[in-house]
């Protein structure tokens, strides 16, 4: 709530209730474009809902949702650089939005909207930042960076964590089987372990259970043999697949390379307690919603 505050040097003082802050405006647009940013900005950092804002604005629910929609954020480009970059997106909806972040500075450099998570996302994404003249160092991503012919000449780190959750997807947090039983502690050792130690213990294990694995049963509806332990088998190629990426941070220990995509994962955390908060948003809304919490708006 703002009221008058008096006159200095000609020009109308206004003085905001709630926070005590005193400023003035030369013209009623401009103190409205200020309470628009600020009912704005509580929605979405404060996650201040409509009705919240209506009692401390004093203020119909209609008139804010019409501020609310009326208010455009003005995004500041990014000051290029060289730096490491987590690629990764999320599900917004029925849409997607892909995000590049600097984990050193802690900023979002590059936010997109798109129909779907693509390798073609990752390449547009690196070629808009070499065009604005970023150097990537290095990637951190999940198993879609995991491909030897997507950054040529680029380092690639698999996040961890993104590894275990596979492994955990296809095995459960309590296998039965004892090979399972084994591949869950062995990865549970990624992220203290070194790459030659992973890799002896992990080549081990598949030398081991490799007759195991190989075992086959008979589906009575098809009538044809299939593996008996599948999903087994799908943990253990996926890290087979994943093993040349999930030691680069420490081959390139200058980099300072994250081993997690954790400091993008955080900025997708506060996006969905958001939504939560505010469900019904329009597509629009949600989507303006959503690039402010990534950053870069004012």
């Amino acid at each position: 709530m703002v009221k008058k505050n008096g006159f200095f040097r000609g020009i109308q003082g206004y003085k905001c209730l709630r926070c005590g802050t005193q400023f003035q405006v030369t013209k009623k647009k401009d103190l409205l474009s200020r309470i628009r940013k600020k009912l704005w900005f509580e929605f979405c950092f404060q996650y201040a809902t409509v009705d919240t804002l209506t009692q401390n604005y004093h203020r119909s629910e209609k008139w804010v949702r019409n501020q609310l929609k009326a208010y455009e954020p003005s995004f500041v480009p990014a000051v290029p650089r060289a730096m490491v970059a987590i690629m990764d997106a999320t599900r917004v909806g029925y849409e997607w939005v892909f995000v590049v972040r600097d984990p050193r500075e802690k900023e979002n450099v590059y936010i997109e909207t798109v129909q779907n998570e693509s390798t073609y996302c990752y390449q547009v994404a690196l070629q808009t930042l070499k065009e604005q003249k970023f150097t990537i160092l290095a990637i951190v991503g999940d198993g879609k960076v995991a491909l030897s012919w997507l950054f040529k000449g680029i380092p690639v780190q698999m996040c961890h964590f993104h590894q275990k959750q596979i492994v955990i997807r296809c095995i459960t947090l309590n296998p039965q089987l004892p090979a399972g039983v084994e591949l869950l502690a062995l990865t549970n050792t990624l992220t203290t372990s070194t790459e030659a130690v992973f890799t002896y213990v992990f080549t081990t294990w598949c030398e081991k259970w490799e007759t195991f694995l190989k075992e086959k049963s008979l589906n009575e509806k098809s009538g044809r043999y299939a593996y008996t332990h599948r999903k087994l088998r799908s943990a253990r190629d996926s890290i087979k697949r994943h093993l040349p990426y999930l030691f680069t941070f420490q081959r390139y220990p200058h980099l300072h390379i994250p081993n997690t995509t954790n400091s993008l994962d955080g900025s997708f955390t506060k996006i969905k307690n958001s939504i939560a908060v505010h469900a019904g948003l329009s597509p629009a809304q949600k989507m303006k919603m959503v690039k402010t919490l990534l950053g870069g708006a004012s």
